[in-house]
């Protein structure tokens, strides 16, 4: 028994995990009042969330698309927007198949759904096709204009020849047996600048006719190799005036006619011409030939 006069013991302060705080919290929250269809809820939302997460990580987007864009589509098409009619225009060397296919119309495609400016944008993304026009007539008409592009030349690198427009677009990697007799560019960035030479030689018509290649050298000048082998080495700047120079001396001087390896015209002042060793060898003979006999000394 404590004495009157002893020391009263200290009370111990509660805090921390033991306090009355927590057991308030917990009072609170067992006591409150949670709203009707909130449980409902939330495993909607977490059921949701899982098959979003389920879709994305199994690459299935594209196909949840693709089933919405066809059941969009046949809503649409019972409805009256089915594409009843399809009228294409300016197709030459691109199909009607391709055409479609390109620009995303199928058999199920509704007129009402269809984006025309994606279906445009599509269209040129073939290197034939420059430009295109897609126009919808509700309720079930369909119009598609195409411009393309023209075959220009033929571009040969790496031992590959390709089919070229003017301004340098690859229009096929390989060579359509109806478009093999067009001119022929050679080298690295030839098929961008083939416009340039081809444009010139278009001037002089029996200079063209004879030539077989335009070969262009190190990107900065062309050398025109003709159908008899002979080279025509051009400057780099200046290429009429050095045009009409070898136009001239062919019609005077029956210069492409001889046996010559090439003739360079890269100096403005001079022509020089290279026999081939056959001319050569016999040129020098022909001038051994002219050369006096010596007068012989006294017996």
């Amino acid at each position: 028994m404590r004495g009157r006069n002893a020391p009263a013991r200290p009370t111990a302060v509660r805090s921390g995990v033991g306090g009355r705080a927590p057991r308030r919290w917990a009072i609170w929250i067992f006591s409150t009042r949670v709203p009707s269809g909130l449980g409902l809820a939330a495993s909607g939302a977490f059921l949701l969330a899982t098959v979003a997460y389920g879709t994305v990580i199994g690459d299935r987007i594209p196909a949840i698309v693709d089933a919405f864009r066809d059941a969009r589509d046949a809503a649409a098409n019972a409805a009256g927007f089915r594409i009843a009619s399809i009228a294409l225009s300016g197709e030459r060397h691109v199909s009607r198949e391709e055409i479609l296919s390109i620009a995303g119309v199928t058999g199920t495609t509704s007129l009402l759904f269809l984006d025309v400016d994606a279906a445009r944008d599509r269209l040129k993304t073939n290197p034939w096709i420059a430009d295109a026009t897609v126009l919808k007539l509700y309720p079930d008409r369909l119009q598609i204009g195409i411009k393309e592009r023209e075959a220009f030349a033929l571009w040969q690198q790496a031992g590959r020849v390709s089919v070229v427009a003017g301004d340098g677009t690859v229009l096929e990697p390989y060579v359509n047996p109806r478009l093999i007799r067009l001119p022929l560019v050679v080298g690295v960035g030839a098929a961008a600048r083939a416009q340039e030479i081809l444009t010139v030689l278009e001037r002089y018509p029996d200079l063209r006719d004879q030539v077989r290649a335009a070969i262009l050298i190190g990107e900065r000048r062309w050398n025109l190799r003709l159908r008899n082998g002979i080279d025509i080495r051009l400057p780099e700047t200046a290429v009429e005036p050095a045009l009409v120079t070898l136009v001239g001396l062919d019609r005077d001087k029956k210069l492409l006619s001889r046996d010559i390896v090439f003739v360079d015209l890269r100096l403005p002042d001079r022509v020089t011409v290279q026999l081939s060793e056959a001319a050569a060898a016999q040129r020098a003979e022909a001038l051994k030939d002219k050369k006096p006999a010596k007068k012989g000394g006294a017996a």
